[in-house]
């Protein structure tokens, strides 16, 4: 018996935001219907572009963040300390109360977990034309009894299938949503042509 919900979202699904320094594309928030505005959220998945050479991260103390670029590399500084080198496609987890800079114009892709409240994972995975990924071992390991788990494809194509038989084509710009009870349900996914993934999963703490 299906014991999830899976929603497959596109460009147009998504809410877009104006910030100083470019662009932010909300892809999903949790609970839905949640405002990141208000700072009432649990967690949030959001793509955002730097179109400014050097830019400070609006700070988040109530939340955790991983961040990584989806295209072009940045250095990141946080409170004063060493700059560290951020390539495409590295997560990297930091506080968001840190005070933090970035240099360098990209296309990013954030995870933001309100402490105490919640845990996430991320993992990037570059596919060959006709390349399989086994997620759900991958998620599911990093993030036991994960409530929901997101895939999102930044460019190329990629079928999704699930052990029940059901399955989704993410185009560039897809999001799968998957919630509810996923343990002992698998996901794999299988690129049509050399493409990008990135899969999400998070669950409540405690």
């Amino acid at each position: 018996m299906k014991n999830y919900t899976a929603e497959l979202l596109h460009r147009e699904d998504y809410s877009v935001t104006n910030w100083s320094g470019g662009t932010t594309t909300e892809l999903a928030i949790a609970p839905r219907g949640s405002i990141y505005a208000e700072r009432n959220f649990l967690w949030r998945l959001s793509s955002a572009t730097v179109d400014v050479e050097e830019s400070n991260f609006t700070a988040l103390p109530d939340y955790n963040r991983i961040i990584m670029t989806l295209q072009g590399g940045i250095r990141l500084r946080h409170n004063g300390g060493e700059w560290i080198s951020l390539p495409e496609f590295e997560t990297h987890d930091f506080d968001g109360g840190d005070e933090t800079v970035s240099v360098g114009k990209v296309v990013d892709f954030n995870l933001m977990l309100r402490k105490g409240k919640c845990e996430g994972f991320v993992l990037p995975l570059l596919l060959k034309e006709g390349e399989a990924a086994a997620l759900s071992e991958q998620l599911m390991k990093a993030i036991p009894e994960a409530e929901e788990l997101l895939l999102y494809c930044p460019r190329g194509v990629v079928e999704i299938a699930a052990s029940d038989g059901a399955s989704w084509r993410l185009s560039a710009g897809d999001t799968l949503r998957l919630s509810g009870e996923l343990q002992g349900q698998s996901f794999t996914a299988k690129a049509e042509e050399a493409a990008a993934l990135v899969g999400s999963a998070v669950r409540s703490a405690g």
